[in-house]
């Protein structure tokens, strides 16, 4: 491994002070230049090149042990370890499993659906007088957790917002502006859960 170190950077510096980084001599990595190649680069060569149409093959997501076993089914027998030394060398790293989707258990009448009071008249002129909400999920260090919000369309700020694990327990949080908020985002958060749809993350 340090004479082919050598081998690949003696066109930036000289061999001579390689070899005296590395603690191996110029006559042994000269020598190690004309030495007929061993059996064992050229097998992982081939080797490499098998591992690299597997996890191709697999839109990049099979890890060193699938690899491993496509390669053994190739009829190239080798160990698990220099599967996985094979890929680290070009550069070959799984991406990992797609999240699966959280699982809505919020309780709710089937077929319910809220009228729809604004139908499309999104001016406002005064505060409060026309509130929208919605909701989404994110993935967290915690797992999977709703976020809903409630944005006032006369001053375009968010008067509430709520985070929790289920969709039946969204609560207040950070509500701002006059009396009487507390009724009217319960309410809005009624008419967000009898919807029953929520959005994903854009």
């Amino acid at each position: 491994m340090k004479f082919g170190f050598v081998a690949k950077h003696r066109g930036a510096w000289p061999v001579g002070l390689i070899c005296e980084a590395l603690g191996v001599s110029r006559s042994g990595f000269y020598a190690w230049l004309v030495r007929p190649r061993s059996q064992r680069p050229w097998d992982d060569e081939v080797l490499g090149q098998l591992a690299r149409q597997s996890f191709l093959d697999s839109d990049r997501t099979y890890g060193a042990r699938r690899v491993w076993r496509d390669v053994l089914e190739a009829g190239h027998w080798c160990g698990l370890h220099r599967v996985e030394r094979l890929m680290r060398i070009q550069g070959l790293r799984a991406r990992p499993r797609r999240r699966g989707l959280p699982i809505d258990r919020g309780e709710r009448l089937r077929g319910a659906i809220a009228p729809n009071l604004l139908d499309r008249q999104f001016q406002a002129t005064a505060p409060n007088q026309k509130w929208v909400a919605d909701f989404t999920y994110l993935w967290t260090a915690e797992g999977w957790l709703y976020v809903a919000a409630v944005l006032d369309l006369y001053s375009r700020r968010v008067v509430g917002w709520s985070m929790q694990s289920h969709t039946s327990y969204l609560t207040i949080v950070g509500l701002h502006g006059a009396p009487g908020m507390r009724s009217r985002w319960l309410a809005a958060m009624k008419r967000l859960q009898d919807e029953g749809g929520h959005s994903r993350r854009p």
